[in-house]
Order: C-alpha cells, then sequence, then structure tokens
C-alpha cells in the first residue's frame, strides 16, 4: 500500500532491548506523533525511519519499497536542534539540498541550473515566512526562525515523510504556537506523511491524525532491560482535515464530539 509500512521490528543493544514487536500502517498524508516515557525508544524507532539505526529485525517499507539502506531524497528530517550551517546564508541553506541531490561531485549547481534552486528555495522562504531574512546567516535569526528554516530544508527536496523529534520543544509558547500553524498549513498543501516524536501530549492530540504511545507491556523486575517497548496505543484523534481548516477548528470539533 502507498504510505509507511512497519512490520514486526526489533531493536535490540547489547544487554538492553529497545523496541518489540513494533507495527504500524500510516497512509499517505497521515499524521502520526509518537509519544510516551522517556527511554522507551521514541527517537531510537525515528531513526530507524531515516535509516540513521538499523533494525535488529522486522522490515519498514515506504510506498511498497523497503527503504534505502541510507538517508535518502523521500525522507526528510527536522530535529530540536537546529540543523543549519552557520557559515551559509538561508537562500543557501534552502538550495543545499538542491545542489548536493542535482550535483553530488561538487556540490554546487551553476548557470541556469542555480537560478532554479534559487527560485524554488525563495518559494519555498516564502511559504515559512523567512523570504526577508533570505540573505541573513542563521546566527541573525531568533530561534523560531532558525526552526522555520530547518523546516525548508527539510522540504526542499518534497519528501514523502517527514520526520520530526522535538522540533518545538526548545521554542516559547507563542513560537511554538506560530510552528504549529505552519506546519499544519504544509501539511494540507503538500501530499506526505509525517511522523513527530513529542512529549507534548497537548501538541499530539492537537496537530495529529494518530496519536500512537511507545511502552514497555512486559516487565521483569529483576531484570528491566530484558524487554522492549512497543504499540500500547494507536488512537485515531480526529477526521481527515478539510481545506481551509485550521488546527482550531479541529480541537473544537473534537471537543464538541
Amino acid at each position: 500500500m502507498s504510505g509507511l509500512v512497519v512490520r514486526d521490528l526489533w531493536m535490540e543493544y547489547p544487554g538492553q532491548m529497545v523496541l518489540e514487536r513494533v507495527n504500524l500502517t500510516l497512509g499517505s498524508g497521515e499524521f502520526c506523533a509518537i509519544v510516551g516515557p522517556s527511554g522507551c525508544g521514541k527517537t531510537t524507532f525515528l531513526r530507524m525511519l531515516l535509516s540513521i539505526e538499523k533494525p535488529t529485525r522486522g522490515d519498514i517499507l515506504l510506498d511498497d519499497q523497503k527503504l534505502p539502506p541510507e538517508p535518502s531524497a523521500g525522507r526528510g528530517v527536522v530535529f530540536q536542534r537546529y540543523s543549519v550551517f552557520p557559515h551559509l546564508r538561508v537562500v543557501e541553506n534552502v538550495m543545499l539540498g538542491l545542489e548536493f541531490s542535482h550535483a553530488s561531485l561538487t556540490g554546487r549547481l551553476f548557470g541556469a541550473a542555480r537560478r532554479r534552486a534559487m527560485a524554488e528555495a525563495d518559494r519555498l522562504l516564502e511559504a515559512v515566512g523567512l523570504h526577508t531574512a533570505r540573505d541573513k546567516f542563521p546566527a541573525q535569526l531568533s530561534g523560531g526562525m532558525q526552526q522555520r528554516l530547518a523546516l525548508a530544508q527539510a522540504l526542499i527536496l518534497k519528501p514523502r515523510l517527514l520526520l520530526l523529534d522535538e522540533p518545538f520543544g526548545a521554542l516559547d509558547p507563542g513560537t511554538k504556537s506560530s510552528m504549529h500553524r505552519l506546519l499544519m498549513s504544509l501539511w494540507r498543501e503538500r501530499d506526505m506523511a509525517i511522523v513527530m516524536v513529542t512529549h507534548d501530549l497537548s501538541e499530539a492530540f492537537t496537530l495529529a491524525t494518530r496519536v500512537v504511545a511507545l511502552d514497555r507491556v512486559r516487565i521483569d523486575p529483576q531484570s528491566p532491560e530484558a524487554f522492549g517497548a512497543t504499540v500500547k496505543f494507536d488512537i485515531k484523534v480526529h477526521r481527515p482535515v478539510r481545506s481551509g481548516e485550521s488546527p482550531g477548528d479541529q480541537q473544537r470539533a473534537l471537543t464538541d464530539r
């Protein structure tokens, strides 16, 4: 099927079982929030979806194909720590993905190809509200602006799957709310699935269409590392997004039910 399929996934480190029997099917266009206690393997799971970590056993398929062994253009990622290049201007940071994908040997585009890449970067900067900061360096941006830049970097290659690891955890409440609105707007406009790790249950239930809770269901007090976490709850949060609908509209609809 189209989308993300995780089948019987296990992850074990020497002397420690992190994840066991994880199964998840996420359709194209779904937004899944991963929650659970600290140390239950949420970030490890996300790293496996990115191919940074390899599962001990089990399969992960994206659009009916096994994941490539290395990170690829079909999967974008935004971490809590801003993954931007401090020596590059804003527009150059966003262009970088296109330059690496189309000029892997030199990492640079020239002539008409560079102009097209810059135009695409400018369109994305307009979408995330950074068009007036295109020629600044990351150090000249606020935390919220840097996270907008990281989001633009992740979206420039039009990923089928966007992975978010606590992307708004370090932001103040006002900036976080603004980033929520931006993320929902971009998600509605693009045909992509999102998997977001968060410790914030309110954030999970406000943004996502699915909330998946990871936790240990088998516990041995004599050997706490013997068993890993698995999917304990998989909750469908609210109905599909309608064109022009805001997260606030969705949350009110959920409350009224």
